[in-house]
């Protein structure tokens, strides 16, 4: 019997992905949990497993294109089955649900409520002995999203070209046949070099650009900034690394666990904005703001407030390499309560940070500076680091978010209370 391919949900948010490459031939034999396909979700790269035993017979979307979660984009069948109905109706059901990973908590509303998308309709290749019509003039050719772009940046008329895709859609490798065949494509103005680039999102970038607009635009933000001095945190972080490499930690661990202990003695900051409710957590599961060549992602330090320093920093470095490599599991960038930004090491004096809805506030970190103070009448100079908090005005007020950076500039400026 035939198993449909579908775009599966590979992460909590996804509702579309990328095929960055197929694994698999249209003709190879497959195994129920075989990898068949790279797909970029909207945090990572994944692999798409098949369902089911056969042979993979059709591969219904192309490489670089992409679709929306529980589109049919293939169909694994034995050799000699029939699949031109499958084909025909586009799938029909419902791609499989994935089984939820109860491995971590995670936050019930980071999930979108959008509908699901219906499987895309595949149209079987016409019977006709004569070739695929091209497009009438000014009339819009069917392409791929990746071909019109491929076609825009080469200077192709795309309603020129003939597709070899399904139902003769236009895909990547007939644009790329017309520009290297040269006729289709030689009477069209060429593109001036080096006036700009067109840059297509990526799945991640996508997930920025909506995950924010949502919270700078309908959350009432407003914004504390503080000054702490960081002398003894150096001095902490100097005297751990003279133990050895196991006691290797950065100010960003520091201040991390300094953050996780504040935040389990004020529970109304370690909380989700749920619309009718707020949502105090007792557990504080830490999210890192990590930049990427794709964009921000935040991996999860979960019950941070509990580990020891040596445990965050070996955990935050593994988590930012994998952030890097595009590897993270769903469940290491899911379920934060609330999130640090620092962009210190970037010579960063100050900034503010956006809100990663539902969380209720998010710290951003500057640079660390040696500056002039005055210590019992007398000048000194000693380092000092400025934080700004961002707050959801809906569940933090002033006063409430005031008491939660007293009580981290305690534990910044006294770090031994982090050890013990």
């Amino acid at each position: 019997m035939a198993t449909k391919i579908f775009m599966e949900a590979l992460s909590p948010t996804m509702e579309e992905g990328r095929l960055v490459k197929w694994l698999k031939n249209e003709g190879d034999a497959v195994k129920s949990g075989e990898p068949l396909a790279e797909v970029e979700t909207d945090k990572a790269i994944m692999e798409l497993v098949a369902r089911g035993d056969g042979v993979l017979r059709k591969r219904l979307l192309g490489e670089g294109e992409s679709s929306p979660v529980g589109t049919l984009v293939g169909v694994i069948a034995t050799k000699d089955e029939n699949i031109d109905s499958l084909l025909a109706d586009g799938g029909g059901a419902k791609q499989p649900e994935p089984k939820p990973d109860n491995s971590q908590p995670k936050a019930e509303s980071r999930e979108p409520k959008a509908e699901s998308p219906q499987p895309r309709a595949a149209t079987p290749e016409p019977k006709a002995e004569s070739p695929q019509p091209m497009a009438a003039e000014g009339s819009r050719a069917k392409s791929s999203p990746l071909a019109r772009r491929m076609a825009s940046e080469k200077g192709v008329d795309i309603g020129s070209l003939q597709g070899s895709g399904p139902g003769g859609r236009i895909i990547k490798r007939d644009i790329e046949s017309a520009q290297t065949s040269g006729p289709k494509a030689a009477s069209q103005k060429p593109r001036a070099e080096g006036d700009y680039q067109d840059l297509p999102l990526t799945q991640i970038r996508k997930t920025i650009a909506k995950r924010l607009s949502e919270s700078i635009g309908p959350i009432p933000t407003f914004y504390l900034t503080a000054e702490f001095d960081l002398t003894r945190v150096v001095e902490t972080r100097e005297a751990m690394l003279e133990l050895g490499d196991e006691y290797k930690v950065s100010i960003n661990d520091i201040l991390m666990k300094a953050v996780a202990t504040a935040l389990a003695q004020h529970p109304e900051v370690n909380a989700h904005w749920l619309g009718d409710r707020i949502r105090l957590f007792n557990r504080v599961h830490l999210g890192m703001a990590v930049a990427t060549d794709d964009g921000l992602i935040v991996p999860v330090i979960f019950d941070a407030d509990s580990k020891r320093l040596s445990e965050i920093a070996k955990e935050s470095r593994a988590l930012a390499k994998l952030a890097r490599e595009r590897k993270l599991k769903p469940e290491q960038y899911t379920g934060s309560t609330f999130s640090l930004s620092n962009l210190g090491m970037m010579q960063i004096d100050h900034f503010t940070a956006i809100i990663n809805p539902p969380e209720v506030g998010i710290l951003a970190v500057g640079a660390a500076a040696d500056v002039p103070v005055v210590v019992d009448g007398e000048l000194h100079t000693r380092k000092r680091l400025r934080v700004t908090m961002s707050c959801d005005h809906r569940a933090v007020d002033g006063a409430v978010g005031a008491r939660f950076l007293q009580t981290l500039r305690r534990m910044i400026e006294n770090p031994l209370m982090l050890v013990f």
